[in-house]
């Protein structure tokens, strides 16, 4: 029996030779090309991810395709229209924000970007007035689900009067009213 099967010891091996100058070498540019690799990969993956993760072909760029969401979105932003697609929202969710019975008798009519009013037309003088009392707190909604600033004002309309036409009141020729003879 020799000495090292009986005390458990591993046979060592020979070291490997030490690298010389070329394989330093070699060994270098392995690491260096990985590294490039990895920062590549995660350079395009932060484009896609950025982008939506679709390409058109070997290199991202602006033709790539969109989801519709994306580009609608991206569209908006591009045209400063963020603050009128937003009230635009309101306008279509004007019931959850003021109520079934406000909303029944009050309807948004238009906004003026420029100075921030929003135009309100009620169908009552009473729901004008009523209209004209809430409004602080509708503003204040109206501004916590827009963005602060994007309404300062609520500008609330009662109900049109009907025009004044005269009609067949007169005698041909003669200068009765609505004549503007000079």
């Amino acid at each position: 029996m020799s000495e090292t099967a009986g005390t458990g010891d591993v046979p060592q091996q020979p070291a490997p030779p030490e690298a010389s100058g070329v394989d330093l070498a070699r060994v270098a540019l392995r690491a260096a090309k990985e590294q490039a690799r990895a920062r590549g990969a995660a350079a395009v993956q932060k484009k896609q991810a950025r982008r939506g993760g679709l390409r058109s072909g070997a290199r991202a760029d602006g033709r790539d395709p969109l989801p519709l969401g994306a580009a609608i979105n991206r569209l908006i932003t591009e045209r400063g229209w963020e603050a009128p697609a937003a009230v635009g929202g309101v306008m279509g969710r004007w019931p959850q924000l003021v109520g079934p019975e406000v909303a029944q008798h009050c309807s948004p009519d238009r906004y003026d970007e420029d100075a921030r009013v929003l135009t309100v037309q009620c169908d009552s003088t009473a729901w004008a007035t009523q209209l004209r009392l809430l409004a602080p707190t509708l503003v204040a909604r109206l501004n916590a689900d827009l963005g602060h600033g994007t309404v300062k004002l609520l500008k609330v309309l009662g109900p049109a009067a009907p025009t004044r036409s005269y009609g067949r009141l007169r005698a041909p020729g003669s200068r009765g009213p609505g004549d503007t003879y000079g």
